[in-house]
């Protein structure tokens, strides 16, 4: 057993008991601390202390990244700013960047979260943690590599990029576990393939932990077959925390919540209410424990649901499922509501054609004009025309049969679609006007 799964193996109950403690705490703490929590819970009639039960936070309003947006950048801090230890930001590429500050028990706290999916992963002193995250204002790096220093491993800062070096480094410092996006992790794992190695057989990896864009079934299992590792799914966001907020085990059947640090809501996008688990909604948060930056019933516009029961595992902290999609990124295509994810599901089912993809979304006349372009797999040979023919008119069918859209597939040129060091960009919109 590792060293927090006392914690991890409480009673809900004792769990349920920390999380009221501490909610109660929090909402004091922004209602006095922090002015745009005043205005918002007096103007919905929200009494910061009053709360008596679990129940009782759903009567306080929502906080949104455009409240953060608005507040940049120091007016949502809980603390006095020489208190602040540490400062990271979200990209900010379609706005305003939100702010995330962390005190020096935030940071501790962040580091034991992320320790856990090491701990899942049956990690711990004996191991060496390949971080490829980038470091920096993104969170992914330092979450991961504060982390690997909690859970005891030899840490390798190694952040994103110089991707033949990340191969050399990982055939001969021995890195057991990896750290970085899913989309990163296979442009190593192609890389190598590519110089002639067998990553099986060259790395002695054996676990991933890998995160902050979604990725299927399939690619999952696309990748743990070239880099002959399981690969842990691991939540986060600058607005909570980083990531650690929730991490899968190695039973892979839902990722753990950090109950003990967030407490977690699922809710109707559009009429706000609290959804039994079970259901599908948007990811709602509240900070337990965060001194610097707490957030009250923040709304992450991340699609899951609350997985019932308790994992074969016996953990007992409830887990989130993995995201079905983000409520801003759900293209509405012709009065249908698809997410990408549900592209690559079906796309992943033919053999022909391998991970790299992107959706191209452009307006004809008053019509919505969707293309999927996908590289072919390795072995498939991309100048055979009716061949590819073929296999593009089996994609489009089973498309359509799947989201009730017409969505045209072009098989493009190996190496042809950009590989990122960083999140993959998936969805191309050109439609003016559309966001």
């Amino acid at each position: 057993m590792g060293r927090q799964e006392q914690i991890l193996t409480k009673p809900h109950e004792e769990i349920e008991q920390i999380q009221i403690e501490g909610i109660k705490q929090t909402v004091v703490n922004c209602y006095e601390g922090i002015p745009f929590y005043r205005k918002s819970f007096d103007a919905a009639g929200f009494d910061p202390y009053a709360i008596e039960s679990i129940e009782d936070l759903a009567k306080a309003p929502f906080v949104t990244k455009q409240d953060l947006r608005d507040s940049y950048p120091y007016g949502m801090l809980a603390v006095p700013l020489e208190d602040v230890r540490e400062i990271h930001m979200s990209s900010g590429t379609t706005g305003v960047a939100t702010v995330g500050a962390y005190t020096a028990r935030d940071i501790e706290i962040w580091g034991d979260c992320f320790a856990r999916g090491i701990e899942y992963a049956d990690g711990g002193p004996k191991d060496i943690a390949h971080i490829c995250y980038g470091y920096g204002l993104f969170t992914g790096g330092l979450g991961a590599h504060y982390g690997g220093i909690s859970a005891g491993c030899t840490t390798i800062p190694m952040s994103a990029g110089q991707t033949e070096r990340q191969i050399r480094v990982l055939r001969e410092m021995g890195s057991s576990i990896i750290c970085c996006t899913p989309s990163y992790a296979m442009h190593i794992a192609d890389t190598a393939i590519e110089m002639g190695l067998d990553p099986k057989k060259d790395f002695t990896l054996r676990a991933g932990i890998l995160g902050a864009e979604p990725f299927s079934d399939a690619f999952r299992a696309d990748l743990e077959n070239k880099l002959g590792i399981k690969v842990l799914d691991v939540y986060g966001l600058t607005e909570t925390m980083g990531p650690g907020v929730a991490i899968e085990c190695m039973e892979q059947d839902g990722l753990h919540i950090a109950e003990d640090h967030f407490y977690c809501e699922i809710i109707d996008p559009e009429t706000g209410k609290v959804l039994p688990d079970g259901e599908w909604g948007e990811l709602v948060i509240t900070t337990v424990d965060r001194e610097a930056s707490p957030v009250v019933r923040y709304r992450t516009r991340d699609i899951t649901r609350i997985l019932p029961g308790q994992c074969a595992c016996g953990r007992t902290h409830r887990r989130i499922d993995r995201l079905h999609g983000r409520t801003d990124d759900m293209l509405v295509i012709r009065g249908v509501n698809v997410f990408p994810s549900q592209i690559e599901d079906v796309m992943k089912t033919f053999t022909q054609v391998s991970s790299w993809y992107v959706i191209e979304l452009a307006r004809k006349g008053s019509m919505d004009v969707v293309t999927l372009k996908v590289e072919p797999a390795p072995d498939f040979d991309f100048d055979e025309i009716a061949a590819l023919e073929r296999v593009q008119g089996a994609i489009q069918a089973a498309l359509k049969t799947a989201l009730s859209v017409a969505v045209k597939v072009q098989i493009v040129e190996p190496k042809s679609i950009p590989r990122s060091e960083g999140k993959a960009k998936r969805v191309i919109d050109n439609r003016e006007g559309i966001r």
